[in-house]
């Protein structure tokens, strides 16, 4: 007799359904290596990943973007400098006009000003005055000898006053300044008070009025932006009064979201019909408010055709005709869902018990709950080790020094200005006597070398190479999660025919026997994000473009690549799955996978779109519940004893808010992200078992009893005891 038919039948052309194995019990133990090839290229590159970080470790400096230097290339904070942590710009109007001081201070670009170490940075306004320049003045009474270079002595040089500001070696004029990451910017408390002509300011020289804005525009937005030191210090104390409680807080996120997914084992069937019931609720709702528009717009004569096209969207709201066509279109969208609830129904139904059925192998596993831990470890060695060795190359090879002298009108300092090489250590402007304000300026790092000659090259290797590992990690943690939870579906007698340690045998499974898999899953979703990369600086670079024709291309481009990108991982994450129940490679087990979820189409849409809203529904509880309750708390409207903690005592009580927040999303992130693979698994493990067997005493069930209730399935025998392995 021939197996009976039913809805759930498939098309034959996405293949034949599985058919019954009587040696297949579950996880296939008996397994060899998979995509061999593929796993030798993977640690191919991981190979030479560790030669490039090695090689830029050798050649790197990273000190030159961390840290200030002066202008003879020494480090402020060490060495000689060791008492003098903070970088004096002479003039930091030459920063503010030749280059971005963003981009050029902080990044460790030196500006085309002479810069020394100072101990502290300097609190307020001091100029070279007119008087200053008569020749019987001495250099003490005009400057200050903490601000000039080291090899100047004010009290026995020989120099006037003039000849000292023309070689820079001391600055000829101040303002108040504040340390930002070791450099001396102005200090925007100060630059508030400046007014708009520097003569109005005792001590400033009337030469430099015409720039005062120039310092403000150039230094405000900066000092805004980071203000450094006071704000560090102000969030650092609230982090070291607050911690215990943030701590509090993450627990209750983790303790909420366990006990969410624990609970979905009772309420889920409650969840599910009140998101149904909600959205109908709000589909009917806004069919009557657009009948209500329309009924009242009923006197108004006017049509789109009158409006005609524009960009005032609320005049089409006050044409009847608008109202007319959000009804229909509502009215049609709200009886698609009708139909589909009715005609769909049985598969809601499967797809609620599929997941209370998730709630029970995530409390039979709970060890699968911790196990985005050593996912997200893993993924924070791959982010340092990238950042890291970015770094390194970034700063491989001997910086180049040249002469500059950007401010000059002279034409003898054109000549050398930037094309005559210079060594900070032994520079001296006397040696251009024409051109007394030249400077020994870092302009790049030299590419001489093979090595040095492919940095650009090797940073493209570490940016692959780093998406390559993320997605193979990725892939591990999807890998053994899968084979934890399929090796708990496949247990005839639950729970007594769970294995022991199912997540640790599933991870050692997956390191043994399919790395070569894992790696290639993990090549094709990074060379579909190199491309969406690639798409992104093109797309940066036609913004500028007027052709609508290329920049329409390129959105839809784009569009096509994200499309791509979800499409691949969600192949990826079922061909995984498969990998880990049958050990095949990754195009079998992603051909395999993909015919069984076509051949059950319906109900991966079904499942897909009832578990994507209750997962949105449970993070939305977690993080908004203990995001509220934060809120409540730190900003005082909860009060506790105040020798525990009193919140009046916090600069910024949003801080410990935003971090308790972004603390719940990665934690309910984590705790969900293993109940959806536990679901994707079980709905696989399910339709394969639908498919092999059919209740006989020969061929019985593996799925659980109120599955069977659902589908008016049931073995044929009871289970009296376990099937043989």
């Amino acid at each position: 007799m021939g197996k009976k038919k039913d809805e759930e039948d498939s098309d034959n052309k996405f293949g034949e359904p599985a058919q019954f194995d009587p040696n297949f019990r579950g996880l296939i133990q008996k397994r060899g290596c998979t995509d061999i090839i593929c796993c030798v290229l993977f640690f191919a590159v991981i190979l030479g990943y560790i030669v490039v970080g090695i090689l830029a470790w050798l050649y790197g400096d990273p000190r030159h973007i961390l840290y200030p230097k002066n202008s003879t290339g020494s480090f402020c904070g060490s060495g000689e400098n060791k008492d003098r942590p903070n970088l004096l710009y002479f003039d930091l109007l030459k920063c503010a006009t030749a280059f971005n001081v963003m981009a050029n201070v902080l990044n460790g670009i030196q500006c085309p000003t002479k810069q020394v170490c100072v101990e502290k940075c300097t609190s307020d306004f001091g100029a070279v005055m007119p008087h200053h320049y008569l020749d019987t003045v001495k250099p003490m009474t005009a400057f200050k000898q903490d601000l000039c270079v080291p090899s100047i002595d004010l009290v026995t040089t020989d120099l006037t006053v003039r000849q000292i500001v023309d070689q820079e070696l001391c600055p000829f004029f101040y303002i108040p300044t504040t340390p930002v990451l070791g450099r001396c910017l102005p200090d925007f408390s100060f630059l508030e008070k400046i007014p708009s002509n520097f003569s109005e300011v005792p001590g400033l020289p009337s030469s430099v009025n015409t720039t005062a804005d120039i310092i403000r525009n150039g230094t405000v937005d900066i000092v805004k932006g980071f203000n450094a030191k006071e704000i560090g210090v102000r969030i650092f104390e609230d982090f070291a009064t607050s911690w215990p409680w943030i701590l509090i807080g993450l627990l209750i996120a983790m303790l909420v979201s366990l006990l969410f997914l624990l609970l979905l084992r009772f309420i889920a069937p409650v969840m599910v019909w009140l998101l149904i019931i909600g959205v109908l609720g709000a589909g009917a709702y806004g069919i009557y408010h657009c009948y209500w528009e329309y009924d009242k717009h009923k006197k108004n004569s006017a049509t789109i055709t009158d409006l005609g096209f524009t960009t005032n969207f609320n005049s089409y709201l006050q044409v009847q005709e608008t109202w007319l066509a959000f009804l229909i279109i509502l009215s049609i969208v709200e009886a698609i869902l009708l139909l589909m609830l009715i005609f769909l129904r049985n598969r809601i139904r499967i797809a609620i018990a599929l997941i209370q059925e998730s709630s029970k192998a995530v409390g039979h596993i709970m060890s699968a709950l911790l196990f985005p831990l050593i996912t997200f470890a893993l993924l924070l060695v791959c982010v340092a080790y990238w950042g890291t060795t970015a770094l390194y190359l970034a700063t491989s090879g001997n910086p180049i020094y040249k002469v500059v002298a950007l401010n000059s009108t002279n034409g003898d300092c054109k000549n050398v200005n930037g094309t005559v090489d210079c060594d900070p250590t032994r520079f001296n402007s006397s040696d251009y006597p024409e051109c007394p304000s030249a400077s020994c300026i870092f302009i790049k790092y030299n590419n001489e070398g093979l090595f040095q000659r492919n940095l650009f090259n090797l940073q493209i290797y570490n940016a692959v190479a780093f998406l390559w590992c993320v997605n193979f990690v990725i892939a591990l943690g999807q890998c053994t999660l899968a084979g934890a939870f399929a090796s708990y579906y496949w247990a005839f007698n639950k729970p007594a025919d769970i294995p022991y340690f199912p997540v640790c045998g599933a991870f050692i499974r997956s390191l043994r026997y399919h790395v070569g898999s894992l790696a290639f899953g993990a090549l094709i979703l990074t060379l579909v994000q190199i491309i969406r990369i690639i798409l992104e600086y093109i797309d940066s670079k036609l913004n500028s473009a007027e052709n609508g024709l290329a920049r329409c291309i390129m959105c839809c481009l784009k569009c096509c690549f994200w499309c791509l990108e979800k499409f691949v991982k969600f192949i990826n994450r079922n061909a995984y799955i498969m990998v880990a129940i049958y050990g095949k490679n990754f195009c079998v087990s992603a051909k395999n996978a993909f015919s069984l979820l076509m051949r059950n189409v319906l109900r991966v849409v079904v499942l897909d779109k009832v578990t994507d809203l209750l997962l949105f529904f449970g993070k939305l509880l977690v993080v908004g519940g203990v995001g509220v309750l934060s809120f409540f708390f730190f900003s005082g409207r909860i009060r506790i004893d105040q020798s525990t903690f009193h919140s009046e005592n916090l600069n910024y009580y949003w801080m410990p808010i935003i971090t308790v927040v972004f603390g719940s999303y990665l934690i309910a992130h984590g705790f969900f992200s293993v109940y959806n693979m536990c679901v994707d698994t079980l709905f696989l493990c399910f339709l394969e078992d639908l498919e092999r067997n059919d209740g006989s005493e020969q061929k019985p069930y593996f799925m659980s009893k109120n599955l069977m209730n659902i589908l008016n399935k049931s073995n044929k025998t009871p289970k009296t005891g376990s099937k043989k392995k």
